[in-house]
């Protein structure tokens, strides 16, 4: 099971809507979050509330994050920007299995338009459960920064 201290949360206006039940998902949980932004559906841009969460990662405010725009990609880009980010984008529990055990993903990206609540929950509770495998895995990680 993956170690949380505060889950850190980002979206735009067309994942506010599913980060909201993010938040409820994260409740029932017990786990603490940190929300950096939006905090409605009035129309805004994903990079910046991407750009927050990756800094809170990086300053140890929080890990791991969770960032929901409409398709996923926006902020999966923006967060993947930073060199400590490790953001991957789900739409299938499957995936967020691997991004773990593979990847040793930071964040979870989901698409906010394109999956329900049931699915986001599938897609957590992977996300959550799964541990990062190592070995190999671990020597690809550390080629992804650019140097």
């Amino acid at each position: 099971m993956i170690k949380t201290t505060i889950v850190g949360l980002a979206s735009d206006h067309a994942g506010y809507p599913l980060k909201q039940f993010v938040k409820q998902y994260l409740e029932e949980k017990g786990l603490e979050y940190k929300d950096y932004g939006t905090y409605s559906e009035e129309s805004c841009n994903y990079a910046t509330f991407g750009h927050a969460l990756a800094r809170g990662i990086e300053q140890g405010e929080v890990y791991p994050g969770i960032a929901i725009c409409g398709s996923g990609e926006g902020i999966n880009m923006t967060l993947n920007k930073h060199q400590s980010i490790r953001a991957g984008l789900c739409w299938i529990p499957e995936i967020a299995h691997l991004i773990r055990q593979h990847n040793n993903a930071n964040v979870l990206v989901m698409p906010g338009r394109f999956i329900d609540t049931d699915m986001a929950r599938k897609i957590m509770d992977e996300f959550f459960a799964t541990e990062f495998e190592g070995g190999r895995h671990q020597q690809r990680i550390d080629e992804i920064p650019v140097k």
